[in-house]
């Protein structure tokens, strides 16, 4: 008689990264059963004590109630694997080595190795260890450390399909009226464009300080897509782009970001 399937449930408020990390399962646990699917800590509550699932997949920021906080309530009762843009978090919970995770983008081999120690404690019917002690410290943590989250992607229609498009890939946003163009370097390197419908104001208190730099009220670039910065009149210069002919306006206001000039 063959051991009955394992049975499990993934929380993510995004769909196209709840839907990436099934599909991933798919491959490469075929026999696993995706039970249930849930939008935020608070669906994934509802579902657990609906199906009781051998393994909860949660992510850790969620709208609402976190990933921290459903597993609070979800406890010894399920295998937990969080899943999470924030290494410092995850590592923090993994160096006690009570609960497993997995960090966005995912990674198909750190995936695998989450699944092996997976299966093999399911096999051992190895006791789910108590993490409540855990969980909290990681969720004082967050409280302590809240703040705006960093933008990791931007979701943008490129004809008729959805792009999904890495933070970290993105040369150039500039606002264009009631839209934002975001100017990103696509497959292969190839530059690629679109319109979206969220404010250049909006997008900015998003993104991390170190890596974007807002150098006019129209325009924010990536500090790794700088070629180089040449001086214009009256105090403006002009920012040129790595394997990019745009060149962007640099107005007075932020013209101190370029003194070493």
């Amino acid at each position: 008689m063959s051991a009955p399937k394992a049975t499990a449930l993934i929380a993510d408020d995004e769909p196209i990264l709840r839907g990436a990390l099934a599909r991933m399962l798919a491959e490469a646990w075929p026999e696993l059963e995706i039970v249930a699917e849930a939008r935020n800590g608070r669906e994934a509550i509802e579902r657990f004590e609906e199906l009781k699932p051998d393994i909860c997949f949660l992510d850790v920021h969620m709208p609402g109630v976190s990933g921290i906080e459903a597993a609070q309530r979800i406890g010894r009762r399920a295998r937990l694997v969080f899943v999470t843009a924030y290494n410092q978090y995850a590592v923090q919970a993994f160096e006690h080595e009570a609960l497993d995770y997995l960090v966005k983008p995912l990674d198909a081999a750190r995936l695998a190795d989450t699944i092996a120690r997976l299966k093999e404690r399911l096999r051992a019917a190895q006791p789910v260890p108590d993490t409540e002690a855990l969980l909290r410290e990681i969720a004082a943590h967050l409280e302590k450390n809240a703040g705006p989250e960093k933008l990791r992607w931007i979701h943008a229609s490129v004809g008729n399909a959805l792009r999904v498009i890495p933070v970290d890939e993105i040369d150039f946003l500039r606002s264009d009226d009631k839209y934002t163009l975001v100017a990103w370097r696509g497959d292969a390197g190839k530059p690629g464009e679109a319109l979206i419908r969220t404010a250049l104001k909006d997008l900015v208190t998003q993104l991390d300080p170190q890596e974007f730099l807002q150098i006019h009220r129209s325009v924010v670039v990536n500090r790794r897509s700088i070629s180089h910065v040449t001086r214009g009149e009256n105090e403006t210069a002009s920012v040129h782009l790595k394997d990019r002919a745009e060149v962007l306006p640099v107005s007075r206001t932020y013209l101190h970001l370029f003194r070493q000039m």
